[in-house]
């Protein structure tokens, strides 16, 4: 999908026709995606100091270091350790250069620096909150104390993710599940100097860990307690960019990363057929391109394609990539 598009004959285009070439596109978009995250992690491992000028790449870096940090300072805490400071500046680079090496957590922290600069764009170019949207100012005020008690939750998570954004920090209780037990596992071989310390430590930040009291855990709930009424999380420009992606991620069955990573460039086939596979229509596709991409516009015939031909387009090409 491009500006002006398309490149289709002047006949009259049919569905197939239109999933055809909408089908092409997301298999063009998924090569983008697959062969993003080896290119950054080639960037990321370069010491060379002009290639951190770029914002991602920066702010990437400065996440998997953060990380690093949280857990040899609790290493360093519960080991008892004189100076946790020179423990902790002594082992960082070498923990975080293991987990720029993660595929996952490159790809993760990756969709988090991406939501956030779009964020930050959406307030620039349509003043779009990026953490109080209508949506979450309306629920906060619902006589439902639950429901606005679960909003202002997920306001002040919210709230939280910009600024850990603009300090290139990723909490270690903010990872999902995966992630968090991959980061945990590493106090074994990071550890050594403390074994039974770090096998400890690795128990009780597993104990602790609250996948649900995560901010998309937070945003989740809200949206199951909406009810039928999540649909109205389907528009950037009321729920915000947070809510959205999540609502979208549920409605389409994808994962909230590829959905966020879908909200870029080069992405726009798979950002419609995730809208439509939502239930949304085509002016209300068109609704949300308007905020999103402004200079793209949908190919001629987008309506004939079903929302269960877009799920099934999107299910095909996730098999692809899993294999």
């Amino acid at each position: 999908m491009r500006a002006g598009m398309s490149d289709m004959s002047k006949a009259m285009p049919t569905a197939e026709s239109v999933e055809k070439m909408l089908s092409a596109e997301l298999a063009q978009g998924d090569v983008i995606l697959a062969t993003a995250q080896p290119i950054l992690r080639h960037l990321l491992a370069n010491d060379e100091h002009a290639l951190f000028s770029d914002e991602v790449i920066a702010k990437i870096r400065g996440m998997m270091v953060h990380l690093a940090r949280q857990l040899l300072l609790a290493l360093a805490q519960d080991a008892n350790v004189e100076d946790c400071d020179a423990f902790v500046q002594e082992r960082e680079e070498a923990l975080a250069v293991v987990l720029l090496e993660d595929t996952a957590f490159l790809g993760h922290a990756h969709a988090l620096t991406i939501e956030a600069q779009l964020a930050d764009r959406l307030q620039q170019r349509s003043g779009i909150d990026p953490v109080l949207s209508p949506l979450l100012q309306e629920l906060a005020a619902s006589e439902d104390q639950s429901l606005a008690a679960a909003a202002m939750r997920c306001v002040a998570a919210q709230a939280r993710f910009m600024q850990n954004q603009r300090r290139m920090e990723l909490p270690l209780k903010e990872l999902p599940a995966e992630l968090f037990h991959t980061a945990t596992k590493l106090l074994r071989t990071h550890g050594t100097d403390f074994p039974e310390v770090a096998e400890s430590l690795r128990d009780r930040l597993r104990d602790e860990y609250d996948e649900s009291a995560r901010r998309i855990g937070q945003v989740t709930r809200l949206l199951i307690a909406m009810g039928p009424k999540a649909k109205r999380a389907l528009a950037v420009d009321h729920a915000g960019l947070a809510v959205f992606s999540t609502a979208l991620s549920m409605a389409s069955g994808q994962e909230r990363d590829v959905v966020v990573l879908s909200l870029g460039e080069n992405q726009c086939a798979r950002l419609a057929l995730s809208l439509r596979a939502a239930g949304l229509g085509q002016s209300a596709v068109e609704e949300q391109f308007l905020y999103l991409h402004p200079d793209i516009t949908l190919p001629e015939g987008f309506d004939a394609v079903r929302v269960d031909r877009a799920a099934a387009l999107l299910a095909a090409a996730a098999s692809d990539a899993a294999h």
